[in-house]
């Protein structure tokens, strides 16, 4: 692995989404410490051409961190349940991230596993495939919260790493449950993920978006 500087985030999201691939991520808490490799990630802009990203109207009090500083954790809650967590990247005043879709747990099995189990599920151990697998579940396994939105990846608690040598080749495809135009299949395949890899979740159209012949 080799070290990152910030400028590596300075880039529009869509150049630095497919380079994140096989990164670690490092997450700290008092109870422990659980590294991600990751495995399958998003792109989404804020320059007003990506209809998918919470920035496509421009700058709000939820999505003000996409628009701060490159390399800091942008966490958003979806579905009235689940936390999301981004890295924001682009110069400060360009909105444009990364969500973190899908990693593989390469330290901190146990606590990871602790974290996901729920009540309905003890006794049957969650896959070593399935700690991360999704961004809600990825969130949970590395015990990413809410309120660390705005926090400093390149700080505790957090540190990334990336791959000694990029992933390559990498698969690309549709968003994962965005609707609307931005879940257009031909337009904005920006989806980026390590072939093969079980830890990698399944594409799901979302049932209202639109493609761009259907848009007319």
């Amino acid at each position: 692995m080799r070290s990152l500087t910030r400028s590596f985030f300075e880039r529009v999201s869509l150049e630095v989404a497919p380079e994140l691939l096989g990164a670690l991520l490092r997450h700290t808490t008092p109870e422990g410490s659980v590294t991600l490799r990751i495995t399958e990630v998003e792109a989404y802009l804020g320059d007003g051409t990506d209809p998918g990203s919470h920035a496509y109207r421009g700058r709000t009090p939820r999505n003000a961190v996409m628009f701060g500083a490159p390399g800091h954790i942008y966490t958003y809650f979806t579905y009235g349940m689940h936390t999301c967590a981004n890295l924001v990247c682009s110069p400060e005043g360009v909105a444009s991230a990364v969500l973190l879709r899908g990693a593989e747990v390469v330290d901190g099995v146990e606590l990871a596993r602790r974290r996901r189990e729920r009540p309905t599920t003890r006794g049957s151990a969650v896959p070593d495939r399935d700690l991360a697998r999704g961004p809600a579940r990825l969130t949970v396994a590395a015990g990413i919260r809410l309120d660390e939105n705005g926090a400093d990846a390149f700080a505790p608690p957090f540190e990334v790493e990336l791959p000694t040598q990029p992933v390559a080749p990498y698969a690309t495809g549709p968003r994962t449950g965005v609707s609307g135009p931005g879940g257009d299949e031909a337009a904005f395949p920006w989806r980026f993920w390590i072939p093969g890899d079980p830890t990698v979740s399944p594409y799901k159209r979302h049932p209202r978006a639109i493609s761009s012949s259907a848009a007319g």
